[in-house]
């Protein structure tokens, strides 16, 4: 019986569906974990006074619950409760969390007028509105006086705050730009040498009449400041200490106490769409990510764009035209050895090759003017992508091969015997044919491509990236230009804030969004993998 059961395969069969069943469940904790953490984030959580027994009053969200060993207690004692708040206030509590012990509670209210700015710098502050003055004098006193102000005066500072991040990054950007420009062709005609005296005097002309604008535009400035900082809040915190800050440096304000759920719903909304398309604040801790992500998906289409026609070039050779012999089996578990090389070994060698040897050389013939300063002689995005371009041409290469090795021998034949070329009869016939292993392989790079953190450390990733690899300035495409990726904001955000529980939901928040991108974009070429199969399927017929 024992014998029988065993030779049936009925255990393997258990065993495979356990196995299953595990990989399954452990996907399923893990996403569970990080959208629990992160999607509970944006929420707008009521803001709870505690009296304690001293007769000290804390003000904040509370985050967190637990017991733990009292300090000093012996072993046999019990364990103790205690209540995390996130109290905000940084600048004058000089922390965001504090811990308070369950038995020192008194007293748990939630005061309906309880205020959370959102802050431009420092963080959140959580408090009451004492008053609002505008150049010294005040406008209004108290919770409900100054609240529909606080309300009305917010958006006018948005459109200023807008207005001078349009100058600095837009106008003024653009204007240091063209200086720049101009500086390197005064450069570039001396580098030439002869007399070209006329020419550098019209150039310096230009500089000079930019110059000029950038003065007309500083003055611009210096008015729109001096708009922003003109009305003052002060507000109270829960212990009785005042904080005066301008109006302009509150980006939302709420008291979320007093509202409902469906407005605590449209300023959820509000927050995620704050994530996901506004830039970076206070070290990456608040605000968005957009860069992030603009570069995360940047990088991934460079690098599909590069792997896709190599590693199917050097399929093609291996499989069609390459004869068959220990050479050619030994390249193939080269290829084969190359997808388990470490990757930070793909980076130390793209530094080498493409960045010291590849950009120094691009920047000495087409860029000279500019140099010592490097332009492709750096960390970009360009090399970055070229990177993981090497580092996932072996999962196109080995996937294609399959491919192209399904595809029967009779269709070939059929093909050749019509009168069609070796080329056109893989060009026309045993592509299309393959091209589902081809576009599998394709996910499967983009899958691990979206993914890699350690070459891009080295290659051109950086912790705030001042303008995006594209912009409005020609040549439009930047590729030399330094860019944000979201694993590296998740490492950097989560192992190098001073800040760990502030940085702690934004780090679940990031690694959501990058799964949620790379299912996007795995999900993009499954859809054109089946379109291509069918309409190919259909033209080979």
């Amino acid at each position: 019986m024992n014998k029988k059961f065993w030779k049936s395969g009925d255990p393997f069969v258990w065993l495979t569906g356990v196995a299953l069943m595990f990989s399954l469940l452990m996907i399923a904790g893990l996403l569970y974990l990080i959208a629990a953490k992160g999607l509970g984030f944006f929420w707008p959580a009521n803001l709870a006074e505690i009296q304690l027994k001293d007769g000290s009053k804390v003000l904040g969200e509370i985050t967190g619950h637990e017991k733990v060993k009292g300090y000093d207690a012996a072993d046999d004692e019990p364990l103790i409760e205690r209540t995390q708040l996130k109290i905000g206030n940084r600048d004058l509590y000089g922390l965001d969390f504090r811990w308070v012990d369950d038995d020192q509670i008194q007293n748990i209210s939630y005061p309906k007028y309880a205020v959370a700015l959102e802050r431009r710098e420092w963080g959140n502050m959580y408090g009451f509105i004492k008053e609002i003055t505008d150049s010294g004098n005040a406008v209004c006193r108290g919770n409900e006086e100054c609240w529909p102000v606080l309300e009305t005066q917010i958006p006018k500072y948005q459109k200023i705050a807008d207005e001078i991040k349009s100058i600095e990054k837009g106008v003024i950007g653009g204007i240091n730009a063209q200086i720049e420009n101009l500086r390197l062709d005064i450069r570039g005609l001396e580098m030439k040498g002869g007399d070209n005296r006329e020419e550098i005097l019209k150039i310096q002309a230009k500089i000079n009449e930019e110059e000029e604008k950038y003065k007309e535009q500083e003055a611009v400035l210096s008015s729109l400041y001096t708009e922003f900082n003109k009305e003052k809040i002060v507000m109270a915190a829960a212990d009785g200490r005042e904080k005066e800050m301008p109006v302009g440096n509150i980006v939302r304000a709420y008291r979320p106490n007093g509202m409902s759920w469906f407005q605590k719903a449209f300023l959820y909304t509000s927050k995620v769409w704050e994530f996901i398309s506004a830039e970076p604040r206070e070290a990456n801790t608040e605000g968005g990510v957009f860069p992030a992500i603009f570069g995360t998906v940047l990088m991934v289409l460079i690098m599909s764009v590069v792997v896709l026609p190599f590693g199917v070039v050097a399929a093609l050779y291996l499989r069609e035209y390459a004869k068959q012999g220990v050479l050619v089996r030994t390249v193939r578990i080269c290829v084969n050895n190359l997808a388990g090389v470490p990757s930070i070994v793909f980076g130390v060698f793209a530094v080498g090759f493409f960045i010291y040897g590849m950009g120094s050389t691009i920047d000495s013939i087409f860029f000279r003017e500019a140099l010592p300063n490097p332009t492709y002689g750096t960390g970009g995005i360009l090399w970055a992508s070229l990177t993981l371009a090497l580092l996932t041409v072996p999962v196109v290469i080995v996937a294609t091969e399959e491919g192209l090795a399904a595809v029967p021998k009779e269709i070939r034949d059929g093909s050749l015997a019509l009168g069609a070329t070796k080329f056109e009869t893989t060009w026309k016939i045993v592509i299309p044919s393959a091209m589902p292993a081809i576009l599998t392989g394709l996910i499967l790079a983009i899958a691990r491509a979206t993914g890699e953190v350690a070459p891009l450390m080295i290659t051109g990733v950086v912790k705030l990236a001042p303008q995006l690899p594209i912009d409005s300035y020609f040549p439009y495409m930047h590729l030399e230009r330094k860019f944000m990726h979201l694993g590296f904001h998740i490492y950097d955000v989560g192992f190098q804030s001073p800040n760990v529980e502030a940085a702690k939901p934004m780090v679940y928040t990031t690694a959501l969004l990058l799964i949620l991108i790379v299912v996007v974009l795995n999900l993009t070429a499954i859809i054109i993998r089946n379109r291509l199969r069918k309409k190919y399927t259909t033209s080979a017929v």
